[in-house]
C-alpha cells in the first residue's frame, strides 16, 4: 500500500508547472505571442521487464499542441514506447534488462526520462518535474539552406564564359537564394575530382571553360564566397571526396589530374576505382585520403567559408572487385564491408580533425542518403557519426520522400533519424526534396499544390531538428514550385 502511494504521487507531479525562460532567444525575433509550454516527467525510474508505465506529455501555448510532440526511446530493445490513443499519454514497456531514454521534442527543446531495466525489481522512480518553455525558429538560429549544384553553375556550354557572365549567374541565385527566406547555400567547389578555384591538389574544373585543367583567369571561389557574405548569408563549399567522374562527365581529363597520374603509374593503379565506366578515388590508400584532407584543408585555409560539406557520395558498389588489391594488401581480419567503413570513418575524423585545427570555428558536415542500409553498404556509417565526437558538426539526411511514400514515408525515416543522431554536439539537418514539389514524381504523390515542404519543415521542427535544406536551387523560382515556395516564404514570415 506504501509503494503504491508513493507511485501516485510520482504520477501527480506531472500537473505541477514552473515556467522557465529559455535561452539564447534573440531580441528581434519574431515569435509567436503567448507563453509556450512542454511537460513531461523527468524522474529516473527502474523497472522490470515486463513492466508498464504511462508518461503525460502536456503541451500548452498559442500554435502548438500536444500532437507536435515526438516521444521516443532511445533503445527499443530494451523498453518501447507508443502514444495512447485518444490521450496526450505514452506508454512504456520494459522489454529486456538495460538502460534507455524515453525523450520528449517539440521545436528544438527536450525533456527526457532515464528507464532503468533490472530484472526482479519493484518499479519506483524519483519525482521531479521539467516544465520548458518552447522558442520559435527564428532566421538566425535556424539553418535554411539551399544546395546550389555543379549545374547551377556551368559554363561550359556557354557562348559567353567570361568573368562577368559568370558573376551574373551567381549573383542571381544569391538574390533568389535571399528572396525565398535562405541564410545559407551550399556550393559545389569540388563535383569531379576538380576544383572551382586554383587548387595545388586538383585541376581547374571544365564547368568554367569547357576543359578540365584550364584557368578561367579569375577565381571563382573568391567572388562566390564574397558576394554571399554580402548578402548576409554563410557560404559552406561542398565537396565530392572520392567521385572523379559521372555519366560521362567530365568529356575529358587533364594531364595533371591526379586520378590520371595513379592510373598511369603500375604502382598506384589501385589508388583509384572504376565502376560502370566512373572513376573514384579509393580511400582504402592513405596517401589518397592525404590529398582530400589536403584539399579541403586549402578551402578553409585560404577562403572564409562558413562550412564543408560531403555528400552521398562514398563507394559506388558493393562489389568487391573495385578494391580487392588493397583490401588484401592491408592484411586486415574485417570484412570488405567492415574495412570500407572504417576507411571512410577513418577520412571523415581526418578532414574534420584538419577543419578544426586550421579554423575551428568552421563547420564540417555531412549529408548522406535517408536509407541507413544503403549508408552501410557505401561504406557511410552515420550511426557512429551521429553518436560520437571527432567526426562531424552536422548530419543532413537526404529525405527526399514524402508522407505517402510506401517505402520510406517522410514522418517514420525522420524520427529514425531523430533517433539515430543522439550526440548533442551534432546538429541535425533534413534535406528536402523541393525538385519533387508539385510533379509526378514517385507515382504522383507529391501532386499536392502548396502542402509539402511547409509541411515537412514544420513536421522537421517539432522533431527537434535545428534545420533544412533544399534541393535545389533552381526551383525556388521555378513554375512547378510556385504554390509550395509561397507557402515556405509564408512559413519563414517572408
Amino acid at each position: 500500500m506504501k509503494k503504491r502511494s508513493v507511485w501516485g504521487r510520482c504520477l501527480a507531479v506531472l500537473m505541477t508547472a514552473v515556467t522557465l525562460v529559455l535561452p539564447g532567444v534573440q531580441a528581434g525575433a519574431k515569435q509567436s505571442t503567448g507563453t509556450r509550454t512542454l511537460m513531461m516527467d523527468t524522474r529516473s525510474y527502474q523497472m522490470a521487464p515486463g513492466n508498464l508505465y504511462d508518461i503525460k506529455v502536456s503541451v500548452n501555448g498559442a500554435n502548438v499542441s500536444s500532437s507536435d510532440a515526438v516521444v521516443y526511446s532511445s533503445r527499443d530493445s530494451v523498453a518501447r514506447v507508443s502514444r495512447i490513443a485518444g490521450t496526450d499519454k505514452y506508454r512504456v514497456t520494459a522489454l529486456r534488462e538495460g538502460t534507455t531514454y524515453v525523450t520528449s521534442e517539440v521545436y528544438g527543446v527536450h525533456a527526457s526520462v532515464r528507464i532503468t531495466v533490472k530484472k526482479g525489481v519493484q518499479k519506483r522512480g524519483e519525482a521531479n518535474r521539467s516544465v520548458t518553455v518552447i522558442g520559435t525558429a527564428t532566421s538566425q538560429s535556424e539553418m535554411r539552406a539551399v544546395w546550389i549544384p555543379y549545374m547551377s553553375l556551368d559554363m561550359s556550354g556557354q557562348p559567353d564564359r567570361s568573368e562577368a557572365a559568370f558573376r551574373r549567374k551567381f549573383d542571381t541565385l544569391v538574390s533568389q537564394a535571399k528572396n525565398s527566406g535562405m541564410n545559407t547555400l551550399i556550393v559545389h567547389v569540388r563535383p569531379f575530382g576538380d576544383s572551382l578555384y586554383p587548387s595545388a591538389y586538383y585541376p581547374w574544373s571544365h564547368l568554367l571553360t569547357g576543359t578540365q585543367g584550364t584557368s578561367p583567369g579569375y577565381d571563382p571561389l573568391a567572388y562566390m564566397v564574397q558576394a554571399t557574405h554580402q548578402a548576409g548569408l554563410k557560404f559552406h563549399a561542398w565537396v565530392n571526396p572520392l567521385r572523379v567522374s559521372l555519366k560521362g562527365l567530365p568529356k575529358s581529363f587533364s594531364s595533371d589530374n591526379p586520378a590520371v597520374i595513379w592510373k598511369n603509374d603500375a604502382s598506384k593503379q589501385n589508388w583509384t576505382m572504376e565502376w560502370n565506366g566512373e572513376w573514384y578515388y579509393n580511400p582504402g590508400i592513405t596517401e589518397v585520403r592525404d590529398r582530400i584532407v589536403s584539399g579541403v584543408r586549402e578551402i578553409v585555409q585560404n577562403y572564409d567559408v562558413d562550412g564543408v560539406q560531403f555528400d552521398d557520395y562514398f563507394y559506388p558498389t558493393t562489389a568487391s572487385a573495385i578494391d580487392s588489391v588493397s583490401y588484401l594488401a592491408s592484411g586486415t581480419s574485417l570484412s570488405v564491408a567492415d574495412w570500407r567503413r572504417q576507411n571512410i570513418n577513418a577520412l571523415v575524423s581526418e578532414v574534420y580533425a584538419a577543419v578544426k585545427q586550421t579554423k575551428p570555428a568552421v563547420l564540417f558536415g555531412i549529408s548522406p542518403q535517408a536509407n541507413l542500409q544503403n549508408n552501410r553498404n557505401m561504406g557511410a556509417d552515420v550511426a557512429t557519426w551521429g553518436s560520437q565526437a571527432g567526426y562531424v558538426d552536422y548530419l543532413c539526411p537526404q529525405l527526399y520522400v514524402n508522407s505517402r511514400n510506401a517505402v520510406m514515408p517522410f514522418d517514420a525515416t525522420a524520427v529514425t533519424w531523430r533517433k539515430l543522431v543522439t550526440n548533442p554536439g551534432v546538429k541535425l539537418y533534413f534535406g528536402l526534396a523541393l525538385y519533387k514539389a508539385d510533379s509526378n514524381a514517385d507515382g504522383g504523390t507529391w501532386i499536392t499544390p502548396g502542402s509539402v515542404m511547409a509541411y515537412q519543415i514544420q513536421k522537421s521542427r517539432s522533431l527537434g531538428a535545428n534545420g533544412f535544406m533544399l534541393y535545389s536551387a533552381a526551383f525556388l523560382e521555378n513554375r512547378q514550385t510556385g504554390s509550395e515556395m509561397a507557402q515556405v516564404k509564408k512559413l519563414l514570415h517572408m
